[in-house]
């Protein structure tokens, strides 16, 4: 492989590596609250305030994090008031959300000459495309999220959304809608049932494993990035969730029950 191959996957794997770190403590609270769809939902809601930017020809960085940031709050608002409001059916809500503001954006970009590429790079990203420079943003939000979640900012619903909101907007933007769901929902599914301490870990080795896996298939095959590396997560999530179950089988790993009575 080139040098300047080596240099691509670097730079997207760490920017992989910096959505894997606020998206895998999130995505493990999202599966335990059974919320599972909030997370492409308000990704959408983030999208959207991209395609409203881009349609205002506000190309800065700072003016569509602002819209696309907007979008995000007011989406994850939303979806607190109505599982506040109507808990019973708040999966029914986030999917129909996530139905309707995609439609939304399709909508507004339907006269754009370029608003089928445009759609197309929203939901499969760009990750091949970032920067060191680029990635700043990214690893600033990062840094930002992990310290207000375990600082305790997550325990309350609107803490939560509101950390979701935040680490979304950013995210969605290198990675796209696609790989931001399955950065929060499989790794996350793939420890599903470890305990606390072994699953945190074993989130952030099946994360880093899809990452790594899909951008090396992406540029020895030239594979759309974001696309491929949804599949090795979901590979690696299998292979996890398989390797736990036959070692659970021979009692070689605790329950996450067991692993929390210690």
């Amino acid at each position: 492989m080139t040098e300047y191959g080596l240099d691509v996957i670097a730079t997207a794997l760490a920017a992989g590596l910096l959505v894997l770190s606020t998206h895998v403590p999130l995505g493990r609270r999202v599966l335990a609250r059974g919320i599972i769809f909030i997370d492409i939902a308000v990704a959408q809601f983030a999208s959207l305030g991209v395609v409203v930017a881009h349609l205002a020809h506000w190309e800065e960085m700072w003016q569509v994090q602002i819209v696309a940031f907007t979008a995000a709050i007011g989406g994850a608002a939303l979806l607190n008031l109505s599982e506040r409001l109507w808990p019973q059916v708040q999966e029914a809500v986030i999917g129909s959300s996530f139905v309707v503001v995609a439609s939304l954006s399709m909508v507004l970009l339907a006269q754009d000459p370029h608003g089928g590429e445009y759609l197309r790079e929203l939901l499969i990203g760009q990750i091949l495309w970032s920067s060191w420079s680029g990635l700043m943003p990214l690893a600033l939000m990062s840094i930002l999220v992990l310290a207000a979640w375990y600082g305790g900012a997550c325990r309350s619903a609107s803490g939560f959304y509101l950390l979701f909101a935040v680490a979304v907007t950013v995210s969605v933007q290198i990675v796209g809608v696609y790989l931001v769901f399955a950065s929060l929902i499989l790794p996350a599914l793939a420890a599903n049932r470890l305990g606390a301490r072994s699953g945190l870990a074993t989130a952030y080795a099946v994360g880093a494993t899809g990452y790594g896996a899909g951008l090396l298939l992406s540029l020895r095959y030239d594979l759309p990035a974001g696309a491929i590396i949804v599949c090795t997560l979901c590979l690696a999530c299998f292979a996890s969730l398989l390797l736990t179950t036959v070692l659970r089988r021979a009692g070689e790993v605790q329950p996450a029950a067991a692993e929390a009575e210690r």
